[in-house]
């Protein structure tokens, strides 16, 4: 891959992210609350136990950001955190019924966008697609950056 190439991948992510408004820095318009307790609302609803190691793991954040955001769910009423009774340090997340009617929303909404943006792709390009999108989140896995 040439210089040219990987400045043409660059840019095409960017953009795709700024389409996507992923950098937003506010609140997710879908839900009222910030991407960084979006994605955390999402995880845990999906999983609708997990443990707080566990969940920064998967968002790839460090221990002490992932509880700063588990500590706004929590006192957002979103969100509930259990220590376990014999090791005090691991501690499970669960998110609250109104945790629970925030990840619904979410979900659906998501799933309503991603749907109509997958719709407009030619129905002959589709595979083509995924297995790109594949392939680019697997070489950032294998890349961390900075």
């Amino acid at each position: 891959m040439t210089i040219n190439e990987s400045h043409f991948l660059r840019e095409l992510i960017r953009i795709l992210v700024r389409n996507l408004g992923i950098l937003e820095k506010g609140e997710a318009t879908c839900c009222g609350v910030t991407v960084s307790q979006c994605h955390a609302i999402v995880e845990i609803g999906r999983a609708e136990q997990i443990s707080l190691n566990d969940l920064a793991e998967l968002l790839a954040l460090d221990k002490s950001t992932m509880s700063r955001t588990i500590n706004n769910l929590v006192d957002s009423g979103l969100a509930i955190r259990e220590l376990h009774a014999e090791d005090r340090r691991f501690v499970s997340i669960k998110l609250t019924n109104e945790g629970i009617k925030v990840f619904e929303n979410i979900e659906s909404s998501m799933e309503y966008y991603y749907n109509s943006i997958f719709s407009s792709i030619p129905e002959d390009k589709r595979e083509q697609v995924l297995e790109s999108l594949q392939l680019i989140i697997d070489a950032a896995k294998n890349n961390k950056c900075c």
